[in-house]
This record gives structure tokens, sequence and C-alpha cells, in this order.
């Protein structure tokens, strides 16, 4: 399983560089995202229709597309829970020598505790810290 942090779940949907290497990681593989994702995707995409990037209608598409990823079943949702927030927590002492900010330690703590074997990411930061965990990485960047 490759879980997919929400900087190369974002690719998927809007058009930006590596766009078409995510959607073929997608064509091959189900990818494990978060709820934690879903929230982070909404507010990515909010944040660039108030900076007129996208408009309305493009925003109520990108999350009908990803509802239908999900139901086709090409995105599987994990859930966040306290044991999420403590793995975080101790993740940030574990990695203590890199710039893991709380949101990508939540992420990580996901992927470790679904036994994702990838990470998938458009952050290099992030994507160090996963390598730093053992996780096959895929960049996105």
């Amino acid at each position: 399983m490759i879980y997919a942090d929400t900087s190369a779940l974002v690719k998927r949907y809007l058009e930006e560089p590596f766009s078409s290497e995510v959607d073929a990681l997608l064509e091959n593989h189900t990818l494990l995202i978060s709820r934690l994702s879903i929230v982070e995707l909404r507010c990515a995409l909010a944040r660039r229709r108030r900076n007129r990037e996208i408009d309305a209608l493009r925003e109520n598409r990108v999350n009908a597309e990803l509802a239908a990823d999900v139901q086709a079943g090409g995105l599987r949702v994990g859930e966040i829970d306290a044991a999420h927030f403590t793995a975080a927590y101790h993740l940030i002492g574990r990695l203590a020598e890199l710039p893991l900010r709380t949101l990508d330690a939540l992420h990580l703590a996901a992927a470790e505790q679904a036994d994702a074997a990838g990470f998938a990411t458009a952050d290099k930061a992030q994507a160090d810290a996963a390598a730093a965990l053992g996780f096959t990485i895929y960049r996105f960047y």
C-alpha cells in the first residue's frame, strides 16, 4: 500500500508539474489517504479559489472527482484517531533532526500505522522524513 499525502493528492486534481506521474501511480496502485488529506485538500482548493487561481465551479468539480475516486476504490480513506496523535508526537522525537511539521507527522503516523510500504509526496522535507522511517518514496517534485 502507498500512502499519499496531500501535496501529492493535489496534483491528482489540479494541473501541476508531475500531475501525470501522480495519475499513473493511481492507475497502478490503490492509494491510502487519511481524513486529514480530505480536509487539507478542501483547504488548498478554497485558498486557490480565494486567490483566483481556480473558480468555484472547478473547486466543486475537484471535490466531486475526489469523491468519485474514493467511491471507485482508487483511494482508500483511513481514519485519524487518538493513537495517530500519540504516534505523531513520538515521531517528532524520533526524527528530531528533521524539520517535521505537525500535520506531516500525522500523515507519517497514519502511513506507519496502516503498514504502508510506500509514501507519495511533493514535499522534500516530508520525503526526507518518510525515507528516514524506511518508506519507499514516490517523489513528485
